[in-house]
């Protein structure tokens, strides 16, 4: 932990000292606004996470869980496990379980990771729910559409946030 700190604190130094010292002296330097035509634009705070809801309030978990297992939408379990009986049968192991993601993220962090998870990971194969931007070979009728919206996206979250 003492470890942790001491290399955010580094990072932070490093980044500041690249920058003219200003990101030293104020973190939120380190919030970087995105914008893609046609979507709500974000900040992004250190690479990490997006703090701010999209649409103000908590989502609903049970229309996030519908999210998660419907594949038009969220379609997380072609990737990864649900602690759920019901899509037992047809669950990836792509990607990490997500039973106790809560345990392990915040909200802000969920939220980054379903909007554009290359942020975090350049190299992940996860797709990016919230970009109409970077892809390649489009089916006509989704061009210049998210993949979810900003009321799915929260309401994922808080399916997400009840696997603890």
């Amino acid at each position: 932990m003492a470890f942790r700190a001491w290399l955010s604190g580094a990072l932070i130094l490093t980044l500041g000292a690249c920058a003219g010292g200003d990101a030293a002296k104020d973190p939120a330097k380190l919030d970087r606004v995105v914008q893609e035509k046609g979507l709500l634009a974000y900040v992004v705070h250190d690479d990490h996470e997006i703090k701010a809801s999209f649409t103000g309030k908590e989502g609903v978990a049970a229309k996030g869980r519908v999210v998660a297992i419907t594949g038009a939408l969220g379609n997380c379990v072609g990737c990864h496990a649900l602690p759920d009986a019901e899509t037992t049968f047809r669950q990836g192991d792509i990607g990490p379980p997500l039973n106790g993601i809560a345990s392990r993220m915040t909200a802000a962090e969920i939220r980054l990771r379903i909007v554009n998870p290359k942020i975090v990971n350049a190299a992940t194969m996860m797709p990016a729910y919230y970009r109409v931007e970077g892809f390649h070979r489009v089916v006509k009728t989704r061009e210049g559409q998210s993949i979810l919206n900003p009321e799915q996206i929260e309401d994922l979250i808080a399916f997400l946030m009840t696997l603890k």
